[in-house]
């Protein structure tokens, strides 16, 4: 999980950096991903993702996508070239088949890059022909003439199928040769005979391929047409160079005689150290088949000049260009040469490329870009160059010699094209396997999700069912409660008024001795005080079905029985719909609060005056009680009195007791309404 993490980071950074122009830059600090270490096992992979978080590989696939956005496609030469380097037929997959390169000197190598040779099969498509299964890659120098393998290769590092170049990374090791090493051959396609092919073999010192036109050793060769071990360096590889970023450069391209041979001069402005030339031939058309050979414009025969002085009267020969065959074009060709500093170079074309035109043979000369290097750089890049013939074509002009475009865009530095065509290689092998554990994982959670459906299901109707059990339950309670109170209250109440029916007939027969009579109502008393207590415990279950349906009518009756010496009124204001809504229980709970607050008025406070307010606004009820009596006394005072807490607490309000600076208590009771359905 944190190498993922980091790479995700590098990758966001890379998305940046890559359209800020930085591109380059990221490729040497190896920010592009695990090129040139050894693809894992397919059961290894699996593994490894298999142990991913579902977000992790939804990550990991969008990571991969937005990498091949932008990686460069391979595009495919056409035409005739130069195929590359075979060896000589085997019967055996294990005979050993060997190429090595001598470089010129022993420098720090960085990155070795086999480019397959690519056929078309009829039944697969486009396969490396003649890749080698199991091999590695040795590099040594002089005092070291058995090597170092620096990488090694087999059948389980699933190299094959493939296309894409393989990036080998080394760490910098110092080096005169680099050999590859052929333990086991794959069949080539056409007749399945046993051979070890290869298009090209770069190896990088920095930037700079340092084994273009080197002498080759093998263990075999096969020379044939457009096979020969020159052509392993001879810097062709079957790819066209599209960065798939920046705009398209149309390229110079110019028929019709020179004065003279056709020069090119440009000017760097300043001595530098050159050492390397490539030379970008002018892109063909996307028509299939296509009209021109590679190569078009280029001339048969040129001449590289470097100098310090302007007119080139110390004009040096940098290189020299000849071109007998197809085989020595490509779309790009490059030449490194003894480093030599010149201020000033011109390209000369002692033998032009000609076309026959009717009865004329025309000369014309063409390139898509020139670069020059000195040491990793490009120092001829933006700078303007100088011909000895006109550009008539304002499409083709000299600017595009140094733009840094082609006919498909930006024009990459080789070794970073080579490391972004590997790297897409990787990411596309690696893409299958993390869409299909992603479609597992998705199947597993449509399965745990069909589960958890059917759990939630049966969850609801569980609770369902509780719910409605526990209703039953409640409902038998009450009913078994109210069975019991009612037979405790006719066993009490019958036996009570029993009672006190005997004592008044001892009463009325006792009424000539007055201490006995006194006796007799003294216990009459009692029995009728234990008598109005059985009541006040069974009040709290009786039903108040049909008792007050006009509450306000109720109430009004009440305070003229109650207040019938003390002035005052009832008085309501809002929407009288609100206390037709209101349940049974509820309006008598209200109305028995309002009894109480006029009685406790009536006993208690010695008014003269009270005043009633009923408000119903929305859904909500307000009452405010108020008197002018000596307001509550101690231990009550600002307090509600219980028997106002206890009914204000059936009904679910708000009830407080103020004594207002004009003298007297002020009841007010709000009542809010109910957040599901009406009022019981």
């Amino acid at each position: 999980m944190v190498r993922y993490r980091f790479s995700l980071l590098l990758l966001c950074l890379l998305f940046v950096t890559h359209h800020a122009g930085l591109r380059g830059a990221l490729a040497d600090a190896g920010v592009y991903g695990t090129v040139g270490a050894k693809p894992i096992p397919v059961d290894e992979l699996k593994r490894q993702l298999s142990e991913l978080s579902l977000t992790a590989l939804e990550q990991r696939l969008e990571t991969i996508d937005s990498q091949l956005e932008w990686l460069c496609p391979i595009s495919l030469r056409s035409g005739v070239g130069a195929v590359g380097i075979r060896s000589s037929v085997q019967s055996d997959p294990h005979h050993v088949e060997w190429f090595e390169v001598e470089l010129a000197e022993a420098v720090p190598i960085h990155y070795i890059t086999l480019v397959p040779t690519i056929w078309r099969d009829t039944k697969t498509g486009l396969r490396a022909d003649g890749f080698p299964i199991e091999f590695r890659v040795v590099v040594g120098d002089g005092r070291n003439s058995e090597g170092t393998v620096v990488a090694s290769y087999s059948a389980e590092n699933r190299l094959l199928p493939r296309i894409a170049p393989l990036v080998v990374e080394c760490p910098g090791i110092v080096a005169s040769w680099v050999r590859v090493e052929a333990t086991e051959l794959s069949p080539r396609l056409w007749d399945s005979q046993y051979v070890f092919q290869l298009s090209e073999l770069f190896v990088f010192s920095g930037d700079e391929n340092v084994a273009q036109s080197r002498p080759v050793r093998t263990s075999s060769n096969l020379v044939a047409e457009g096979r020969h071990r020159r052509y392993l360096v001879d810097g062709f590889v079957p790819y066209l160079m599209d960065a798939r970023e920046g705009e398209q450069s149309i390229a110079l391209f110019r028929e019709g005689a020179a004065d003279g041979d056709y020069e090119l001069r440009v000017d760097l402005g300043a001595t530098r150290v050159l050492n390397r030339i490539h030379l970008h031939a002018v892109d063909l058309s996307d028509t299939i088949p296509q009209a021109n050979r590679d190569g078009i414009g280029i001339p048969k025969r040129m001449r590289l000049e470097g100098a310090n002085q302007s007119e080139f009267s110390d004009a040096v020969l940098l290189q020299e260009f000849e071109f007998p065959t197809v085989y020595d074009l490509g779309p790009i060709i490059m030449r490194r040469f003894s480093k030599t500093p010149c201020r000033y170079v011109r390209l000369i074309a002692t033998e032009p490329d000609t076309i026959m035109r009717g009865d004329k043979l025309i000369p014309r000369i063409g390139f898509a870009e020139i670069e020059l290097f000195s040491g990793d750089k490009n120092v001829a890049a933006g700078l303007p160059f100088e011909a000895n013939f006109a550009v008539t074509n304002p499409n083709r002009a000299l600017s595009a010699l140094t733009d840094g475009r082609n006919f498909y865009g930006t024009i990459l530095p080789i070794r970073e094209w080579m490391i972004e065509l590997a790297r897409r290689h990787e990411l596309e092998t690696e893409r299958p396997y993390v869409a299909e554990e992603l479609n597992r994982r998705y199947s597993q959670q449509k399965v745990h999700l069909t589960w958890l459906t059917w759990l939630a299901v049966l969850l609801a109707v569980g609770i369902g069912v509780t719910i409605l059990i526990d209703r039953m339950v409640r409902m038998r309670q009450l009913a078994n409660l109210k069975e019991r109170f009612a037979a405790d209250l006719h066993d009490e109440l019958g036996a009570n008024l029993h009672v006190i029916g005997l004592l008044g007939d001892l009463a009325q027969a006792a009424v000539g001795s007055p201490e006995k009579l006194k006796s007799l109502h003294q216990r009459i008393r009692v029995m009728t005080e234990r008598s109005g207590t059985a009541v006040q415990y069974c009040t709290n279950i009786l039903e108040a079905k049909g008792m007050y349906q006009d509450l306000y009518e109720d109430m009004q009756r009440t305070t003229q029985r109650i207040m019938a010496d003390i002035d005052g009124k009832l008085s309501f204001e809002g929407n009288a719909e609100v206390l037709e809504r209101l349940g049974p229980r509820t309006r008598a709970d209200l109305f028995l609060f309002y009894k109480e607050c006029l009685v406790n008025i009536s006993r208690h406070s010695q008014a003269t005056q009270f005043d009633a307010h009923l408000t119903a606004s929305g859904s909500d009820l307000s009452l405010v009680v108020s008197d002018n009596g000596h307001g509550l006394t101690a231990p009550l005072a600002n307090k509600v009195p219980p028997s106002l807490q206890r009914r204000a607490r059936l009904l679910g309000a708000q009830v407080t007791a103020t004594h207002p600076s004009e003298g007297g208590t002020r009841i007010e009771l709000n009542l809010r309404a109910r957040k599901w359905g009406r009022r019981k």
